[in-house]
């Protein structure tokens, strides 16, 4: 019986069948397509290029959403533009998850020219703010700017991952999840992180102003998409730079002043810094100026010159709660010593200190806004012979040490800005600091504005009360009957000893006026608040446990927004 053969070693035998094909699988060493369907590692991903434009799609997405806050916070305040911010973008990602795969392709070449519209948009919504109100005024604005525009990004992104990312779980709901959530949980962290850095860079120049980013931002999608279809951009480009009243160039500046000007208002002067926009207004009409903030007041005088029967050593202001704060020297029992000191915290237009300094008394402020403190001295005449601090008072009394204490007869708190004053300025650590600085026999007055029938009130009363023994409260104006309005909104001082004693006002005589007509009216507090108004059951305000009053600011902010929009004309507010 014949033996069949044995091949050779380096010899290769392929045996076919023609009626069938091998369902064998392939040899390692077979010459065929690759069917792998592992992921890829990440540094492997990120050498896709679509895998790199959907991140830095991601990264402008979260870079343009905190701009768009800035530039509404001049027209709704920065409060109230940030109610319903976060649950919008939120809302935004999650109809870009549904919407993937189903846009147009045309989509991804209009979001570049959509961007650089946005500040145009934005401009001629703003004419609408005083019909829309606060909150809705902003949350329309966003759903017609800011989320389209970060849902047109992360639908796209979500895209580019989809096409680069195909496993073998492609067609599960958990392949399709995963990736989008990973997008999403990038956007937040991103998101919070580019909330400070652009803060950060405001007030450097027109690129770092608030539409000089949003330019800088739409440029990015451009570049970040090549095949962007730039035409349509140049009619926005061109209004934003030549007529929008919000750019900060010398052009549209003039523009904004001969808006102004058929409401008998002048700019004097704006620059954008870290606490909002700020800017120098002069009522040529009744004859005032005004230092701005965001869509609030930080002080103003009468322009009208003294009498010449009265030498008047200073200007005469506005708002009679400045006036109100002089009156911690007006406090009886403090120290017969001639070399009084005084700590500002919070300058404004310097209303208060400046009388303090007139006065003799060795004054010192601390302003977070270096913007503020050189519009005060520049326009509002804030003298020169004072100590000061530019920087944050929480780290600045934080940091104070025990050599430093009983250094102050009188300490004003005046800290309102935007809306709102910095809940960290009102804890408990912060005020027992100022206990600290409080010579024994010294006065505080310290001012907060907010509605008398909302707990914050009550949070605040409690909180200063635990740490000043002895306190009196009065508001600046005369409290409404019962039922006559819905929002008892008012700026209120609290009169506060370092020790147990009774607070009382001496008479003032005519040195303590300085001249001004203003002080004779309004010096000696007068509406007087019962601490019965108050709810002196519950707890205090203390570091990192702040959300409380953080909860009740919002609607605190929105009734500011109200009373503000009464004090000025509407096109001041929309028109910056």
């Amino acid at each position: 019986m014949a033996r069949r053969a044995k091949p050779p070693n380096n010899v290769t035998t392929r045996t076919t069948t023609p009626s069938h094909k091998s369902k064998m699988p392939p040899s390692p060493h077979t010459d065929t397509v690759s069917t792998d369907k592992r992921p890829k590692p990440l540094v492997a991903s990120l050498a896709d290029t679509r895998v790199r434009r959907a991140l830095q799609l991601v990264l402008l997405a979260a870079l343009y959403a905190p701009i768009s806050q800035l530039n509404l916070s001049p027209v709704y305040g920065n409060i109230p533009v940030a109610l319903y911010h976060r649950y919008g973008l939120a809302a935004s990602f999650m109809l870009a998850f549904v919407l993937r795969g189903f846009l147009p392709p045309w989509i991804s070449r209009s979001i570049t020219p959509f961007c650089f519209w946005i500040p145009s948009i934005q401009f001629f919504l703003f004419r609408f703010s005083s019909t829309l109100g606060n909150p809705l005024g902003p949350l329309i604005t966003e759903l017609l700017t800011c989320y389209p525009l970060v849902l047109l990004s992360a639908s796209l992104a979500m895209q580019y991952f989809d096409e680069a990312f195909r496993t073998s779980q492609r067609d599960s709901s958990l392949g399709e999840v995963v990736p989008s959530m990973g997008l999403f949980l990038l956007f937040s962290v991103l998101h919070r992180a580019c909330k400070g850095f652009v803060s950060s860079l405001l007030g450097h120049g027109f690129l770092t102003s608030r539409i000089g980013m949003q330019l800088l931002v739409a440029s990015l999608y451009g570049m970040v998409l090549p095949n962007s279809i730039l035409w349509p951009s140049l009619p926005a480009v061109a209004f934003t730079m030549v007529a929008n009243p919000h750019c900060t160039l010398s052009r549209t500046t003039e523009v904004l002043n001969n808006t102004l000007a058929l409401y008998n208002y002048t700019l004097l002067e704006r620059k954008e810094s870290i606490t909002g926009y700020i800017s120098v207004l002069e009522d040529n009409h009744r004859g005032f100026r005004v230092m701005r903030c965001d869509h609030s007041l930080l002080g103003g005088e009468w322009k009208s010159p003294p009498s010449r029967r009265v030498h008047r050593k200073v200007a005469e202001p506005i708002y009679s709660i400045f006036v109100m704060l002089e009156a911690v020297r007006l406090v009886e029992g403090a120290s017969p010593s001639p070399n009084k000191t005084a700590l500002n915290i919070g300058l404004g237009i310097g209303t208060a200190p400046s009388a303090l300094i007139h006065h003799g008394v060795n004054t010192t402020v601390m302003e977070l806004d270096p913007v503020v403190h050189e519009f005060a001295i520049k326009y509002f005449n804030f003298p020169h012979n004072h100590s000061y601090y530019i920087g944050d008072a929480v780290h600045a009394i934080n940091t104070a040490n025990a050599t430093e204490a009983d250094s102050y007869d009188y300490i004003i708190h005046d800290v309102f800005t935007g809306g709102a004053e910095p809940v960290e300025l009102f804890t408990t650590e912060f005020l027992s600091g100022l206990h600290m600085l409080l010579k024994p026999d010294g006065v505080i007055a310290i001012n907060y504005a907010g509605d008398l029938a909302m707990p914050a009130s009550s949070l605040i009363y409690r909180t200063i009360t635990s740490v000043f023994p002895s306190c009196r409260v009065f508001r600046e104006d005369e409290a409404p009957a019962p039922g006559v309005k819905p929002v008892d909104f008012t700026n209120m001082v609290f009169f506060c000893r370092k020790k147990k004693a009774a607070i009382t006002f001496r008479r003032p005589v005519a040195a303590d006026f300085l001249g001004s007509g203003a002080r004779q009216e309004f010096l000696i507090p007068r509406h007087e608040i019962a601490s019965s108004e108050f709810d002196t059951e519950g707890g205090v305000l203390r570091n990192g446990q702040t959300k409380e009053l953080e909860k009740w600011q919002g609607q605190s902010a929105l009734g500011h927004w109200t009373v503000m929009r009464t004090v000025l004309p509407d096109v001041i507010w929309e028109n910056w």
